[in-house]
């Protein structure tokens, strides 16, 4: 299956989201269609509210996870 262009966000997509949502908080009237205005590329305002949920989402299995961290052996420098 080939994967759909839109579905891939680019590193200065993400960036301009990210501020975005720092700048159209959550009491912010119309927040995706700014939001979605802010990113620019043609996104839709249910696309970015889809992106912030999966981004959500990510977060909290990273948080609820109970896997170690893992901690990289010492360099030679480091003794």
């Amino acid at each position: 299956m080939a994967s759909d262009p839109k579905s891939s966000w680019s590193e200065e997509e993400n960036k301009s989201f990210e501020l975005a949502l720092a700048l159209y908080d959550e009491e912010t009237p119309e927040r995706w269609h700014n939001v979605a205005r802010a990113v620019g590329r043609g996104r839709s305002a249910e696309e970015v509210k889809r992106h912030y949920e999966l981004l959500v989402k990510d977060i909290h299995l990273i948080d609820s996870t109970k896997e170690p961290i893992f901690h990289y052996p010492p360099t030679r420098s480091q003794g």
